[in-house]
């Protein structure tokens, strides 16, 4: 029988395993959500001109210093097709947001701080200083210059600046395609009456809105029985297509837990099963077409379910893919007394606020009613066998 391992030596262990995917190039649209492959660089100076930050009057500081009252002589609005006669230093010009600076101006009024009277301008403003309100040729960004770093997650206000270098294509990280098995004899879809001894699976759409709220695309669900050859042919069936897949129940050492046989029948090397951790101790990892899918086999309670899947799979997803999802580590303190023996490391659900965590009732592998309340995984170290009231703790937290 293989020796359980630690929790940091599973996490190494997949960290070590898993292949980074390649990358595609998309339009900027369809990257919302997906890391970048390769470094950004501008192709153009951001802006390519000097600009009026606002509406007002634009002229030379020098001229302004020597003449106090300027002459206007016209105006300028953004998307002007030409520039104009190059005004004299005793002239201004009226303009407005995101037109250009006329050459040889260097400074806009705000138009509140104005009096123009009869073709004459008057500055009302006692703090102008010169180059106020002018937005400098590349001062958002030199051409040339990194626009966005290799593994930057292209967010909304991402896709809006490179959209304005004129960029509308960018090199993403592939997503990856994954496949969840689902296993359990005993179980049945929302919906439909329960049998004697059915219960509602759940599983699938847990996982399926894990992946959807992390902007990764659905997995595709397959339906499978308690038995060798029918899951190990699903497995091998799911290697032809799947970067990664996994599998919920059916992973302990039991007379209907097939999902470590099945797999291995269908080609894939195992890596671990079971790490000493609660809950969620018989969980799964191989890999299979030659390092290039990961297995996961996952607890079929659905809190073992949902932990294992912070703890492993998403760690894996950052791997493969770069994007930064997993969850956030932070100290915080514990305001509840825990005891436990040693030899588990134990993953609570708690409520975290304000360098503060909670631990919540209902702490069984089976409910995932405190699961549904929590916004963080309390992490109680192996060795530890109670951690009293006003502790530090590790916190995961979601989100």
């Amino acid at each position: 029988m293989k020796k359980m391992i630690s929790v940091a030596e599973a996490k190494g262990l997949i960290a070590d395993s898993i292949l980074r995917l390649g990358s595609r190039e998309v339009k900027l649209m369809e990257g919302l959500g997906r890391c970048l492959a390769e470094d950004v660089f501008s192709p153009i100076d951001m802006p390519g001109f000097a600009q009026s930050a606002m509406d007002g009057y634009a002229f030379s500081w020098k001229g302004f210093e020597e003449f106090g009252k300027l002459e206007i002589v016209g105006e300028v609005a953004a998307g002007a097709a030409e520039a104009g006669p190059r005004p004299a230093p005793y002239q201004t010009v009226r303009i407005f947001t995101g037109a250009p600076v006329p050459e040889g101006f260097d400074t806009v009024l705000m138009q509140e701080k104005a009096s123009a009277v009869e073709g004459v301008l008057e500055v009302l403003d006692p703090d102008l200083i010169c180059g106020r309100n002018v937005r400098l040729a590349g001062s958002e960004i030199a051409k040339g210059a990194l626009a966005m770093k290799k593994g930057t997650v292209l967010t909304a206000a991402g896709i809006g600046f490179l959209a304005s270098l004129g960029l509308e294509k960018v090199s993403v990280v592939k997503e990856p395609r994954v496949t969840l098995i689902v296993t359990g004899d005993e179980l049945q879809q929302p919906g439909m009456s329960l049998g004697y001894g059915q219960v509602y699976e759940s599983n699938s759409q847990l996982i399926q809105a894990a992946f959807l709220h992390l902007r990764f695309s659905q997995p595709k669900i397959v339906y499978a029985k308690d038995n060798l050859p029918g899951l190990t042919a699903s497995i091998r069936l799911a290697m032809l297509d799947s970067d990664m897949i996994v599998l919920t129940g059916g992973v302990s050492v039991g007379d209907y837990d097939f999902v470590v046989p099945a797999a291995e029948a269908a080609g894939t090397t195992s890596v671990f099963h079971k790490i000493k951790q609660k809950p969620g101790k018989p969980i799964y990892f191989g890999l299979a077409n030659q390092g290039a899918t990961a297995v996961f086999g996952l607890p079929g309670n659905p809190a073992s379910v949902l932990t294992c899947f912070y703890q492993y799979v998403l760690p894996a997803l950052q791997s493969t893919t770069a994007c930064p999802v997993s969850l956030h580590v932070k100290s915080a303190t514990f305001i509840d007394g825990y005891k436990k023996n040693p030899g588990l490391t134990h993953f609570l659900k708690g409520i975290y606020s304000d360098g503060v965590v909670r631990l919540l009732g209902a702490q069984e592998s089976y409910r995932l009613s405190s699961f549904s309340l929590a916004n963080c995984l309390i992490e109680i170290p192996e060795e530890s066998s109670e951690i009293v009231a006003g502790a530090s703790v590790l916190v995961h937290l979601f989100g």
